[in-house]
């Protein structure tokens, strides 16, 4: 996929970097074209519950700098199934999407043009697109070309192909109860943006009144009375997300 859109090749590279745990693999980007390197990239794809947290992130090892003469380098993390008694590692359709989700955000990072390091990759980019890499990255799980011609919809043993009705089926679910899940985002931008714009922490109202304010406007089901979603809300208030929350939904409709 990365070869068709593009003209790289992710060539496997273990071996050449220190790694911190076995599941880390090592890989180098290169022109499909010239074989120019031009950057590199950590991946750590399966859960370790004992020492690694949940859910799943890009980050800059190094950034792109022309004066340094630096390339770019990215970990990509998530917390796929890892490999089990013997058989290598059967995703979820979930963990693979979670998997091309981190690979935009990277791709973002790696294949820059911007030569200054504080300008660069996924620095300074605006609000407005800093999702849209990964979810323009995420809807190629559902074209049929990218899943069959990579041999990744087929049964590990026989390597007999998933039948086109059940993928057709993954395609569909997609959509399903789609404005359910709109409203729930769009709740979430909207209490992001007043908590950090016009709500005041002097003032009467407590942050979770503000939430119920605005699940009567949005949510079909209200919050429950002890409802403290807010307090695990990661993204607003260690996440890097404040008053930005509402990328996540216009990435979406951009890509």
């Amino acid at each position: 996929l990365c070869r068709r859109l593009y003209g790289v090749e992710i060539v496997r590279s273990d071996g050449e970097a220190e790694v911190w745990h076995a599941d880390v693999g090592f890989f180098k980007v290169l022109d499909e074209a010239s074989g120019e390197h031009l950057a590199s990239f950590f991946l750590d794809p399966y859960a370790r519950p004992e020492n690694k947290r949940g859910g799943a992130w890009m980050g800059v090892c190094v950034g792109r700098s022309k004066v340094l003469d630096r390339k770019p380098v990215a970990y990509l993390t998530c917390n796929g199934s890892p490999p089990v008694d013997g058989k290598p590692s059967l995703m979820t359709f979930d963990e693979v999407t979670t998997l091309f989700h981190e690979t935009g955000h990277g791709l973002q990072h790696m294949l820059t043009k911007v030569a200054h390091a504080p300008a660069a990759g996924i620095s300074g980019v605006e609000w407005d697109a800093v999702e849209l890499p990964s979810q323009f990255m995420e809807n190629w799980c559902y074209d049929p070309a990218t899943v069959y011609d990579a041999g990744m919809a087929k049964h590990y043993e026989t390597g007999e192909p998933l039948p086109r009705d059940l993928f057709g089926k993954l395609c569909e679910q997609r959509t399903f109860q789609a404005g359910m899940g709109m409203i729930r985002q769009l709740m979430f931008g909207a209490l992001d943006m007043r908590l950090h714009h016009t709500y005041d922490p002097r003032g009467e109202q407590t942050p979770f009144e503000l939430q119920h304010e605005l699940a009567e406007r949005y949510a079909v089901l209200p919050p429950l009375p002890d409802d403290r979603f807010l307090c695990s809300f990661g993204h607003i208030f260690a996440g890097g997300y404040s008053a930005g929350y509402y990328s996540y939904k216009w990435a979406e409709v951009l890509s």
